[in-house]
């Protein structure tokens, strides 16, 4: 089934918001806890936020923010509900000390939509958005994120670098990269 991706717009900022919330719970609750957790969303996502961001990449080349819409209520396999029109987003900018690298500031899909190919859509979308425009996609993930590690690996992003994390003491997180095709004639 095609997964359908567009550009965000900030009538999207809700869901993405909530999208955020519910991914950030499933993926980092036992590694920050529930209430860094919700500390981190509210600071991170908030919806001001969330839509400078999304007006910032209207009209550039160079910065992506994409949201993949929640499958139709007619399709077989949905369980989505109505208030969630969205099962992911995805987000990158230039990376600010190389202009050669585009950094993947976000990416998150609704925990009920892992391992349904949204994410996979997502990225290839951005692939083929930013591709001629970098040559390479670089992200972090924390050390003890083993979903978002094994997803980005899968993918054929490279560890490059280990470093302190900001989110809390003693915590790491891994900076990985991959190459970006060349652009399309």
């Amino acid at each position: 089934m095609t997964r359908p991706v567009r550009q965000a717009t900030v009538d999207d900022v809700w869901a993405i918001h909530e999208v955020a919330r519910r991914s950030w719970h499933a993926a980092y609750d036992d590694i920050l806890g529930p209430e860094r957790v919700d500390d981190v969303v509210s600071d991170w996502y908030s919806i001001g936020d969330l839509e400078s961001a999304i007006t910032g990449t209207n009209g550039r080349e160079n910065a992506v923010f994409l949201v993949a819409e929640a499958p139709s209520a007619d399709d077989e396999t949905s369980e989505s509900r109505v208030e969630d029109p969205l099962s992911g987003y995805i987000h990158a900018v230039p990376w600010p000390e190389d202009t050669s690298v585009a950094f993947l500031a976000r990416l998150y899909v609704r925990p009920d939509h892992w391992n349904d190919g949204f994410g996979t859509a997502l990225l290839e979308r951005l692939e083929t958005n930013l591709s001629g425009q970098f040559d390479r996609l670089r992200l972090a993930v924390l050390a003890r994120n083993e979903i978002g590690i094994s997803f980005y690996e899968s993918r054929g992003f490279d560890r490059v670098e280990t470093r302190p994390s900001d989110l809390g003491p003693g915590l790491e997180e891994h900076v990985y990269e991959k190459q970006l095709p060349d652009s399309v004639a």
